[in-house]
């Protein structure tokens, strides 16, 4: 009952037994009746922290990069040793998320009532889903007799967060095309094949080696066929789906006990929350985010000052950009302008673009 009060336009009549309907057909027993138009959601629970911001010692860069994402529901990659607190950050992600709207809880609700089964708990907190790397491709995929959404589809207007990314079977890293793509993944099986929505934001993380510490001043065990098989495991399709890529380096011991205070994650959801309002101005579709942008909608949408595009044309002509790489990076100069407060894209945010490419030997 508590879910079906989230369908907007539906009349509820709850009964305990084919005998009270019958009572009530009849004129015997009349069954209250319940109109969701005229009915208030239950109190929703406090917004659920994770992880804040405030609590990460340095990391500007990727606590920059990890604003930029959530701005624009962009995909993002942190490479780095281990210790540096990439999952920490990861974890703070959902902390500067804005909450959820009804739709997007009768979506994720129904998602999961299919998963668990539990059909009176309405979710409404964002989903942050962090399968480990030794998970079933069907756990992470979905699938089954009858087939049912996994991690993948879970994570559905939330985080989708893989720890230690190059560590994911092949077939699971595979089967993330389709979503990060198309915003859905299907689930065939010799009986059935079902389409689930797969709308998420992936955050991953990644050591540079084996065993996390080439090119650091730790010294490295790893041999080098060992570095570049480790490196290989994540093909070229799947990295070409990531909008930022940003390095997290290790900090210092000295600043670790100071007692300086970092801008807590209240501060930046306010940013990613004003952010998020101009795209739904800009596109009148609260389901349209910069990353999810086609061409066509770049052309019509996204004004870009003629200086700044020369300049954007001349890098990616040096760096050698894709044409994928360069629209990848044009939605995120527009997040950028848009965290900016700014309707068209300048110099300032396409040279910070820039900086989030995928670097390579990646």
């Amino acid at each position: 009952m508590h879910q079906a009060k989230l369908e907007p336009g539906v009349t509820l009549i709850s009964i305990k037994h084919i005998k009270d309907l019958y009572l009530d057909l009849t004129g015997t027993l009349a069954i209250k009746q319940i109109h969701t138009d005229t009915i208030s959601l239950p109190e929703l629970p406090e917004h659920q922290i994770y992880a804040d911001f405030g609590d990460v010692v340095g990391q500007s860069l990727a606590k920059r990069a990890l604003e930029i994402a959530a701005a624009g529901g962009h995909n993002i990659l942190m490479s780095g040793p281990p210790g540096t607190g990439k999952s920490m950050l990861a974890k703070a992600v959902p902390s500067i998320l804005p909450p959820m709207q009804l739709e997007e809880m009768l979506e994720v609700t129904h998602l999961h009532s299919l998963a668990d089964k539990q059909y009176d708990q309405i979710v409404t907190e964002r989903p942050f889903r962090a399968p480990h790397h030794t998970s079933s491709d069907t756990s992470i995929i979905g699938g089954g007799a009858k087939p049912k959404p996994g991690e993948i589809s879970l994570s559905h207007h939330g985080i989708l967060f893989f720890d230690e990314l190059p560590e994911f079977s092949r077939a699971t890293l595979e089967a993330l095309r389709q979503p990060l793509e198309d915003r859905t993944i299907t689930v065939a099986r010799a009986r059935d094949s079902i389409t689930f929505p797969a709308n998420f934001m992936l955050v991953a993380t990644s050591n540079p080696c084996p065993c996390g510490y080439y090119g650091t001043r730790k010294a490295c065990t790893c041999m080098p066929a060992q570095i570049v098989n480790y490196q290989r495991k994540l093909s070229g399709p799947i990295l070409d789906r990531i909008d930022l890529y940003v390095e997290v380096d290790e900090v210092d011991h000295a600043s670790l006990l100071a007692r300086t205070s970092a801008e807590p994650s209240a501060t930046i959801r306010n940013r990613v929350m004003r952010a998020r309002e101009r795209q739904l101005n800009r596109y009148k579709d609260a389901k349209i985010r910069n990353a999810s942008l086609n061409n066509r909608q770049i052309k019509q949408h996204v004004i870009i000052t003629s200086e700044a595009q020369a300049l954007f044309n001349t890098a990616a002509e040096r760096l050698g950009m894709s044409a994928r790489s360069y629209m990848k990076t044009i939605k995120v100069a527009q997040t950028i302008a848009d965290l900016d407060g700014i309707d068209q894209i300048e110099i300032p945010h396409v040279t910070e673009a820039l900086q989030y490419r995928r670097q390579t030997g990646l």
